[in-house]
């Protein structure tokens, strides 16, 4: 043949004329071969058939033995439902195929609301970043061993931002029930294991009766502060046999958040109220807007700094009591509140990267330390979130967001006539060092304005210009850039910044931005996530999440073609022991060929532009891409950055 006969490719006839000639004589030599008809009745399974001119599957008879009316997946699914659960993320699994079929099938329209990701660990960043938009958990579905494995990393993100979510895991519990091979790989005799030291409840339900109840304990341990991901084992064949009579389920009812005790917190006010220098830290106090409210209440009654550590929306950044960036501000302090963080050691002291690492405390002797705090209710395991022990003068378990209407309230009765007097002048200090503050980052904001690659600074004002009069909503974490956000921008509203990743595992940004952005959908909120490229690569699947769910977000890539943090780390080495830094970049640098992120995000279905250089050019892309975002489609412009 030809080569351009052979191009031709293979013509639909002659193909199908193949097939017939094969077909015939293999039953030549298959004399006792079943026919279709006979196939069928013995119910042998047809294949799905996807072209046009094919017959549609044919069910089989109602009688067939092989029917199941009510499904124990079916009440599973009801279980669900019975909480505050709207959405689902999941990628298919086979050992969960009888409840994911009782989720599409059983009372259509009910929610949770069907996601589609291509990745477990997706699903469990998704959840994560909607938990903290939306303040409820979602739940994920994953597949056995290999599911679990997969969503452990973000599920770990998750535990140490304690963020709840649902994780419904597919096993097939009974040995004996399991078919030969993969069933057998994909299964275990304790699955929770691999990710129980960073999980709040786990179980293995053997009943449907067991199931409700240990699902609906998952739910209240994990919304209850302090929060964190849950797992139940869905057994398939449980799901997938008739249902039998469990018990009905009874409407479920939230169990209100610890409260701190009163009298330990009418000490502290007293500490607070007599303090020269108080000084208010907080990580993850505010759960909801009123949280904020709160503090903003409590720093105004005491005129006292706050130190925000962006764990969440916890005080707005321009407030001159903000204080955030002073370095001197702990070391000043003689009465320390530390609210609902779990680093308390990080703020009071340190341990410097230097040759030979020692202990520096910022804290000067005499200074009186609150840990108001949910963390001191969960004890540390293998995994080390807990961080470094620091012993408190006064240590209350309890929510800080529950409680501090406790600790204003004992404020209130402490502050005398004289102490209130006190409080202009304060406010005068508070409000010259902010000025001072905001003046020395203006400067550094400006220092290489026009270069290219576009520095961080520059990046963040031109989508601050273009977002300032929209309600707009910071979804990605601010750390890989520099806090420029927070010390430009001004956040002012609960809902626009959800904080970090927790745990810092690389892969949260770009899936934790889909789950926020899910949370803030029909709300007419415009969610931003400023993405590392580093970031956005562990899972790129989530942006086809994005585009076939239609979820309006604007992801602006922070492309400064490397593993910036992880480059610095590498050239302090070389800088250490006198060796070539420039090849610090082998293994740390995202190039050779760089990444399209534009040509990326338009395979899967987004509006998109870039790469961008010019730093001219970034504001007429952000208008265009915000323009999409408005129409209800998800947006990229891929900028090319600066490290931070």
């Amino acid at each position: 043949m030809s080569d351009e006969a052979g191009a031709k490719g293979v013509g639909r006839r002659a193909f199908l004329a193949g097939v017939a000639t094969t077909s015939a004589a293999v039953a030549a030599i298959r004399p006792g071969a079943a026919t279709a008809k006979e196939s069928a009745k013995l119910g042998a399974p047809s294949p799905v058939l996807l072209a046009a001119d094919t017959e549609p599957l044919q069910a089989t008879p109602a009688d067939s033995k092989y029917h199941v009316l009510d499904p124990g997946s079916d009440y599973m699914v009801d279980v669900v439902r019975n909480l505050d659960i709207d959405f689902l993320a999941a990628m298919p699994g086979s050992t969960f195929r009888g409840i994911q079929e009782s989720f599409l099938n059983h009372d259509i329209g009910k929610k949770p609301e069907w996601i589609t990701v291509v990745h477990e660990e997706a699903s469990a960043a998704i959840a994560h970043g909607y938990a903290k938009v939306a303040g409820k958990p979602m739940a994920i579905l994953v597949h056995s061993t290999v599911g679990l494995q997969h969503a452990s990393m973000a599920m770990y993100n998750a535990w140490c931002d304690r963020v709840p979510m649902l994780v419904l895991v597919g096993n097939i519990e009974d040995a004996t029930l399991r078919r030969p091979g993969v069933e057998w790989d994909h299964t275990a005799t304790d699955l929770p294991a691999m990710v129980r030291g960073f999980i709040k409840y786990d179980d293995v339900p053997v009943s449907l009766d067991q199931f409700r109840e240990s699902t609906t304990r998952a739910y209240a341990l994990m919304t209850t502060p302090p929060m964190g991901p849950s797992v139940i084992v869905v057994d398939g064949m449980l799901a997938e046999n008739p249902v039998g009579k469990p018990a009905p389920i009874p409407p479920y009812r939230q169990p209100s958040p610890p409260v701190g005790d009163p009298t330990a917190l009418d000490q502290a006010a007293k500490w607070l109220v007599a303090a020269d220098h108080p000084v208010l830290v907080a990580g993850r106090l505010a759960r909801t807007a009123r949280g904020m409210d709160l503090l903003v209440q409590l720093a105004e009654l005491l005129q006292a700094p706050v130190k925000d550590l962006t764990d969440r929306m916890n005080f707005p950044n321009k407030h001159y009591l903000n204080q955030s960036f002073d370095r001197a501000l702990i070391g000043q302090a003689d009465v320390i509140v530390n609210l609902e963080n779990d680093n308390l050691f990080g703020v009071v002291g340190d341990v410097p990267d230097d040759v030979v690492r020692h202990t520096v405390m910022h804290i000067k002797p005499g200074t009186k330390v609150v840990d108001i705090n949910s963390e001191l209710g969960v004890g540390a395991g293998n995994y080390q979130d807990k961080q470094r022990y620091f012993s408190a003068d006064l240590s209350i378990p309890g929510d800080a967001e529950a409680t501090l209407p406790l600790l204003i309230d004992a404020v209130q009765r402490n502050l005398t006539p004289a102490r209130r007097a006190q409080n202009d002048q304060r406010a005068e200090r508070y409000r010259a060092a902010f000025a001072a503050r905001l003046k020395s980052d203006l400067t550094e904001a400006a220092l290489g304005w026009d270069a290219s690659p576009i520095s961080v600074p520059r990046m963040c004002m031109e989508v601050w210009k273009q977002i300032q009069h929209e309600p707009w909503a910071l979804v990605s974490q601010t750390s890989f850039l520099s806090s420029w956000p927070q010390r430009l921008w001004d956040f002012t509203k609960y809902s626009q910044w959800i904080g970090g990743s927790g745990g810092g595992g690389v892969g949260y940004q770009g899936a934790a931005g889909v789950g926020a952005a899910l949370g803030y959908k029909g709300t007419g909120q415009l969610p931003v996530n400023i993405c590392g490229d580093g970031e956005l690569m562990v899972l790129p699947g989530s942006l086809w999440t994005l585009a076939h769910h239609e979820i309006p977000l604007l992801t602006v890539m922070h492309n400064n073609r490397a593993w910036h943090q992880e480059h610095m780390h590498v050239m302090r080495m070389a800088d250490r022991r006198e060796r070539n830094p420039n090849r610090s970049a082998i293994g740390t640098v995202i190039d050779n060929p760089a990444i399209d992120y534009a040509k990326v995000a338009q395979g899967f279905g987004l509006y998109a532009e870039g790469p961008i250089t010019d730093p001219a050019a970034l504001g007429p892309a952000l208008v265009r891409a915000i323009r999409a975002v408005k129409s209800g489609r998800p947006a990229l412009v891929d900028v090319v950055t600066q490290g931070r």
